[in-house]
């Protein structure tokens, strides 16, 4: 038979239940003490005030080109050297080099253009800025292959390819005090290769003579966002045929 709790038994009941809680009331006291004095965790280890997290943010990119995917547009990818020779071969290849059903004349031209440097023997900075885009525009006038050639090789889904089989007869830069300018001129041999309609393609070459006149010292000023570094070769100038009389 079951008994009735007296008012003493339960009395007893909750003042054990009272205790319990005023111990877990002092627990909770003591960890929340410790975890406040513990240190807090560096979440990222740590490192030199000198050094970034990010190492591509300043590590220069490297390479033998400046943008070697260039290529993949028909177009002759710039050398990244301080050799005129090695330079001006593919200087002279890159101006008559590239893909109509690959990229459109103003986009080949607007590559070109990065492949210059103004010429260090103007000292002012807009006379070298001047020139430099008055030796840009001798460029789509007089050198590279004009406007509606482009167009009728474009139309027979054509592209040229060029390079330098031979020597490079080099001149000398009048009134260059630094010695780092070279005019490099040379027999350029274009491969033009045309769609014949029935799905072959023909092909002939063409002989030009070209001069182009680069710079290889510290005052070249290098690609942005590239591995080239002042000192690496640079285009000045082209000149379309023989310096000669």
């Amino acid at each position: 038979m079951s008994h009735p709790r007296t008012p003493a038994r339960r009395g007893f009941v909750w003042a054990i239940i009272g205790g319990v809680i005023v111990v877990a009331a002092i627990v909770a006291i003591i960890l929340s003490s410790v975890r406040a004095q513990a240190p807090t965790a560096d979440p990222t280890p740590s490192s030199d005030p000198g050094e970034t997290s990010d190492p591509s943010a300043t590590a220069p990119a490297t390479g033998e080109f400046v943008d070697e995917t260039v290529s993949e547009r028909g177009w002759v990818p710039e050398p990244i050297t301080t050799d005129p020779d090695a330079y001006l071969r593919a200087a002279l290849a890159a101006a008559s080099t590239f893909d109509t059903q690959r990229s459109t004349r103003p986009e080949w031209l607007t590559y070109l253009d990065k492949w210059f440097t103004p010429d260090t023997r103007y000292t002012s900075d807009q006379d070298r800025e001047d020139d430099m885009r008055a030796s840009q525009l001798e460029l789509r006038q007089g050198v590279v292959l004009p406007e509606d050639e482009w167009n009728s090789l474009a139309n027979e889904e054509g592209r040229v390819t060029a390079e330098v089989p031979g020597e490079i007869t080099y001149d000398d830069v009048p009134d260059d005090a630094s010695g780092d300018m070279r005019i490099g001129t040379a027999d350029v041999v274009l491969t033009f290769t045309r769609s014949d309609g029935s799905g072959s393609e023909t092909s002939y070459d063409e002989t030009v003579r070209v001069s182009v006149q680069v710079l290889c010292g510290a005052g070249s000023i290098p690609t942005p966002e590239s591995a080239q570094q002042p000192g690496d070769c640079k285009v000045v100038r082209y000149f379309s045929g023989s310096l000669e009389p």
